[in-house]
This record gives structure tokens, C-alpha cells and sequence, in this order.
């Protein structure tokens, strides 16, 4: 199994319950194909919202399909920073504590209490690749991309394990911004089999004696 690893920019975007659907656009309304998404069954909503926290909004921030238990939001730190909104690092689906902002559509608005987070940057894989990565659910690694004359090292990043996942690292627009390649990015995992950090120290020293992991 190749550790190489294509990386996505998630832009801005929302996540939304079906009660809270039918509050902004309509009793029975649904959510309207427009393409699929690289996850599957995930697919883009024709259906878009601005987005309102205290100091600014966002207009036109797409919704993402199938319907969620929860309203989630997802932006980035710089993005958070613009509406006056604490940026609160989460996985998917952890909003518990988290702050909330107001939703408009064309018809209405909305105010959620919570769900407004910074996604944790993260690595979709099968369970069939993280046991040939010898990886498992919520386990941390070490990504480092391979970009055009910014390649970094990313820390924390989380593995997440479905059998409904595709692979690839998932990266807000702040992070993406941060390596600057539009053309397929790509990174490799640096940590994989004792569940500690890699030793960037002892990985350098390889490099330097010609060894390539």
C-alpha cells in the first residue's frame, strides 16, 4: 500500500440538520444534487446561507448533503477571526462547547448555539489501509507535503476509519494557503508503527545518510 497521500482543501461550508433545513427553506424541503463529492455519498446542495457572527458574515456558503443528527459549521481560523467567532479545533461532529452564529436564507434566519468549529486536520482511509499502515481510528501522525517550494511538516493530524471512506488528508483553506500547490497535492506519513511520534531529529539524520522512508 502506498503511503502517498492526496490532500484536499475543505472550504468553508456547512453541514445541516433536516429540522433545521426545514426552519430556513420550508416544511419538506430538501437538499438539492448538484455534484458528488470526493467522500462518498457525500455530494454539494445547490441550496447556499450566509453565515453571522458578531463582527461580519459570510454570504454564500455552501451546504454539503446527506442531511446530519447536527447543524455543524466549519471554517477556518482566519475565517472565525473575520466573523468574531472563537476558533474551536474539533473532529467532525464534536460540538459540545462550541460557540454558535446565525444562519440566513433567502426566506428566514436561524441562530444555532453551537457547531460552529475549525476542523481538525484529518486523513479519510479505509480500514483495510490503516491495517496496512499500521494505523488505527483516532490515531495522530506526522504529514509532510510535497508542494512547489513550500513543503512543511503537519502535526496532529487525526486518522479516521470507515469503510464508506476514500483516501485522502483534508486540509482547511489557512492550511492549504500554508504549502501553496494547486496541482494534485500529495503528503506522506511520517509516523506508523510504534504509536509514538516519529523522530524528526533521527529522520533528518537518515535523510543526510541517503535512507528514504
Amino acid at each position: 500500500m502506498p503511503r502517498k497521500i492526496p490532500i484536499e482543501t475543505s472550504a468553508r461550508h456547512i453541514h445541516i440538520s433536516k429540522q433545521d433545513f426545514e426552519k430556513l427553506f420550508g416544511p419538506d424541503a430538501q437538499l438539492t444534487f448538484v455534484k458528488e463529492l470526493s467522500q462518498p455519498g457525500q455530494f454539494l446542495s445547490g441550496e447556499r446561507l450566509t453565515v453571522k457572527g458578531p463582527k461580519g458574515c459570510f454570504e454564500n456558503v455552501a451546504i454539503l448533503g446527506p442531511f446530519r443528527s447536527d447543524t455543524q459549521v466549519e471554517l477556518s481560523i482566519t475565517d472565525a477571526r473575520k466573523l468574531g467567532i472563537p476558533g474551536i479545533i474539533r473532529q467532525s461532529g464534536d460540538i459540545c462547547g462550541t460557540p454558535g452564529c446565525t444562519l440566513i436564507s433567502p426566506n428566514t434566519s436561524l441562530t444555532i448555539e453551537k457547531g460552529v468549529i475549525v476542523a481538525k486536520r484529518h486523513i479519510h482511509m479505509t480500514p483495510d489501509q490503516a491495517i496496512r499502515m499500521n494505523l488505527k481510528d483516532n490515531d495522530d501522525v506526522f504529514v509532510i507535503t510535497q508542494s512547489f517550494e513550500r513543503a512543511l511538516i503537519f502535526a496532529d493530524v487525526v486518522v479516521r476509519v470507515s469503510p464508506s471512506f476514500r483516501l485522502a488528508m483534508h486540509v482547511d483553506t489557512d492550511e492549504a494557503n500554508a504549502f501553496a500547490n494547486d496541482t494534485a497535492p500529495y503528503g506522506t506519513i511520517l509516523k506508523l508503527f510504534d504509536g509514538n511520534a516519529y523522530d524528526l531529529q533521527m529522520w533528518a539524520q537518515e535523510l543526510e545518510q541517503g535512507i528514504k522512508r
